[in-house]
């Protein structure tokens, strides 16, 4: 093992350290800054100067946001919504992808063009809404899972990933008497978990942010409201509460009828709440990429 380094060698490891310190800073700076916000005094953060710790500790932004009862059911729909949706949707697409992967599918090239133009032409808002209505899924659970069923850039995604397995391997399966079923599930499916992982994340992170299809399709079934789109009227009712005031009372009537809560402090608690259930997900896909690069490795 080699103990004595090089001149050179040492810069370019302090180089290094220097340049994977300041990104490490840049990335947690803007996340570090919300969090200390979110539980600094709402009073106090109008004056702003707050870094990476707060100033005046408080938690009146997380009572007033938690304080909504709405958010509780929201926060279980989210979750469901989140999970069956993640689940379907890799499923899914990595059926379609090991399909239009095969060499010996007829229709390989045009069924990968017709999705692929999906990602340029769009039918636009209100032919989309028709078309929903249509189809009879206004006010339900399943106008967030059905539209996104298969997701082109994660089809895309996993097609490539299929195409690098070993062909011999497939071969392998064929020769065995393993049909197209059980060569999927038996074989693709397990080498696939490391991409598969990538795409849940991908997934997983829409479906739990997104908010403007539940204000589409349903805005007036509170029950199937998420907690994103109520942690969206949360922050909508406390602009509206500043801007109602007059320019000399607005500050002094927004804090007393909110609890010493203003729009920029609401913002950065939302954010937080929103936020920590991803990150805490985050560590347990983490495995699958270091194996996802492993796999990518050894290939021959």
């Amino acid at each position: 093992m080699r103990t004595n380094f090089s001149t050179s060698d040492k810069i370019f490891d302090y180089v290094n350290y220097a340049l994977l310190t300041l990104l490490m800073i840049v990335t947690l700076y803007p996340f570090l800054n919300t969090l200390a916000i979110s539980f600094n005094d709402a009073k106090d953060s109008i004056r702003g100067g707050i870094y990476l710790w707060p100033r005046e500790w408080s938690l009146d932004n997380y009572r007033y946001v938690l304080s909504e009862k709405s958010i509780y059911n929201a926060t279980v729909i989210s979750i469901l919504r989140t999970v069956i949706g993640t689940v379907v949707t890799v499923f899914c697409s990595a059926m379609v992808a090991y399909a239009i992967s095969r060499q010996d599918f007829v229709l390989r090239k045009f069924v990968t063009v017709a999705f692929i133009l999906t990602m340029y032409i769009n039918g636009g808002l209100i032919p989309n809404f028709l078309l929903i209505r249509d189809l009879n899924l206004l006010d339900s659970f399943w106008v967030y899972i059905l539209p996104g069923i298969i997701g082109v850039f994660n089809l895309i995604i996993i097609r490539s990933f299929i195409d690098g397995l070993p062909e011999s391997i497939l071969e392998s399966a064929r020769i065995d008497g393993a049909g197209d079923y059980r060569t999927f599930f038996s074989i693709v499916l397990p080498l696939c978990v490391p991409v598969l992982a990538t795409v849940a994340l991908f997934s997983g992170v829409f479906q739990w942010n997104s908010w403007f299809d539940v204000f589409l399709y349903n805005s007036s079934t509170i029950e199937l409201s998420t907690l994103q789109y109520e942690l969206q009227k949360i922050l909508q009712n406390s602009n509206a509460s500043m801007t109602q005031k007059t320019a000399g009372d607005a500050f002094a009537g927004a804090m007393q009828n909110q609890g010493q809560v203003t729009p920029t402090a609401v913002r950065a608690t939302m954010t937080i709440v929103a936020s920590v259930p991803i990150i805490m997900v985050y560590p347990f896909l983490q495995k699958y990429f270091v194996k996802g690069m492993m796999v990518g490795g050894v290939k021959g």
